[in-house]
């Protein structure tokens, strides 16, 4: 690390190849694979388009993974795209992107995979946690308590005790809920496929009349109907680059690190085209599209072959999805903020790491308080929207730095090479593009909202970097 004092514990590479695949892929299956299939069917009409989107979307993040593996087995740094923009753009960019991660993409989407674990529990209890407990003000912002929310934060500081005892424990955590979310996962397809009555002449058909609960007009055909169903579906592989953070944690690096990035979308890919096969064998595009909204396509699928007993058996696959993807979020999320803070453009405590367990503990415990914060004042809705935003922009400049790398380090030893260069790489950079100035003039609002939170931390950029060492390679 730049400007370390000798002697100090670091971090030690005591993450496996199956525990950084595990990482990803428990980010990537949350709740998406079960809720978006309703949508995305409205969105498009017929199945065969639905799943062509399934598989486009996780094409595009498979371009993501051969432009993330090659940089990351460059820099097998903990930081993640922090790191990357901070070598490939200068100090201010890489400090802007650590900025939005620890502050609004990664703490946003704790708080609402906590608050999401809740609610399916309150599911699966059959809606005994809805009591309201107390309530206060702080700042100008109602904080609520109530039995959700203390289920909510129970989950958060959970993890948070998982994470802070050694890196292997937290991928061993996470290794362990990973299996447990492909059985669920297989189990909806297995059953759906070998107990449910269905027939694969669905996927000839298209919706005709279907209700769409809350899915505008204007979303449904033609190329806004397609694009409004690839945001569904990048929504549900959001997470393909968790493990980018955890480089500096990575048992052999160089060979672990591609392996892990696309093995895991390769993984939660098959599993995506499975599951969503299963539903279409099951029920008509039509059935799909009349799902209402309040339930789900997959809850739908196992009442088939469960009966009465599916609502429960969903809310506790929603449950395990939602906690193990929180789980891997506050472990990868941790390390922005460390290494910010060995950098000296973060709070310098936080860039501690514990003498006896080699994590970032208190940058763990830091990410869980301020996610908690959020989950308490229910503002978490909002950053999550313009999180969205803020993340492709980190995944676009991300992605660009391996041109620059390219060019700024020709002879430097590359363990991986991205799939497909420059045309892959350029293609996925040019989507990302896309998507970026299609929400500026499809929700300008959002975007503006996005661009305005990562500048918000500006003028703490001139404060810290003011007596910042100059950063050196690791």
């Amino acid at each position: 690390m730049s400007g370390a004092p000798r002697g100090r514990p670091e971090l030690v590479r005591g993450l496996s190849l199956a525990g950084a695949i595990a990482v990803n892929v428990a980010n990537m299956i949350g709740a998406g694979v079960f809720l978006k299939s309703r949508v995305m069917t409205c969105n498009v009409g017929d199945a065969y388009t639905v799943l062509g989107v399934w598989l486009a979307a996780g094409l595009l993040a498979l371009a993501g993974t051969f432009c993330y593996a090659e940089v990351a087995a460059l820099l097998p740094e903990a930081g993640g795209e922090y790191v990357f923009l901070r070598r490939a753009y200068g100090r201010f960019a890489g400090f802007l992107c650590g900025w939005g991660s620890a502050t609004i993409i990664k703490p946003a989407a704790q708080a609402a995979l906590a608050v999401g674990f809740a609610i399916f529990a309150n599911v699966a209890l059959g809606g005994g946690l809805e009591r309201d407990l107390a309530a206060t003000t702080l700042f100008g912002a109602q904080l609520h308590l109530d039995g959700l929310t203390v289920v909510a934060l129970a989950a958060l500081w959970a993890v948070a005790a998982i994470n802070c005892r050694s890196v292997a424990t937290g991928g061993n955590t996470a290794l362990a809920l990973t299996l447990l979310k492909v059985l669920l996962l297989a189990l909806v397809a297995g059953g759906a496929f070998l107990l449910a009555r269905g027939s694969f002449a669905h996927l000839a058909l298209a919706d005709a009349g279907g209700r769409c609960e809350g899915v505008a007009a204007s979303a449904r055909g033609g190329m806004a109907g397609f694009g409004a169903a690839m945001l569904g579906a990048l929504w549900a592989y959001d997470g393909w680059n968790n493990v980018t953070p955890l480089a500096g944690e990575i048992k052999d690096p160089a060979r672990n690190l591609p392996r892990a990035f696309t093995g895991g979308l390769l993984v939660v890919g098959a599993l995506y085209l499975a599951v969503n096969l299963s539903f279409f064998y099951v029920l008509t595009p039509t059935e799909i599209a009349s799902v209402p909204a309040s339930s789900s396509v997959a809850t739908v699928v196992a009442e088939r072959f469960l009966g009465h007993g599916a609502v429960a058996f969903i809310a506790v696959a929603l449950m395990l999805s939602s906690f193990g993807s929180l789980q891997a979020s506050l472990l990868t999320g941790a390390r922005v903020p460390f290494a910010m803070a060995r950098d000296g453009l973060f709070f310098r405590a936080l860039g501690a790491v514990a003498p006896t367990t080699r994590v970032p503990v208190r940058a763990t415990l830091a990410q869980a308080a301020w996610a908690s914060l959020l989950t308490l004042s229910g503002s978490y809705d909002t950053l999550t929207d313009a999180s969205m935003f803020v993340s492709w922009v980190v995944f676009g400049l991300a992605a660009a730095t391996l041109f620059v790398f390219r060019r700024t380090l020709p002879d430097a030893p590359r363990p991986y090479r991205a799939f497909g260069y420059p045309l892959v790489p350029g293609l996925f950079v040019l989507v990302t593009l896309w998507l970026i100035g299609n929400t500026f003039v499809a929700s300008p609002t959002l975007a503006l909202g996005g661009v305005a939170m990562l500048l918000a931390g500006a003028p703490l950029y001139w404060w810290w970097s003011r007596g910042a060492p100059a950063v050196t390679p690791r």
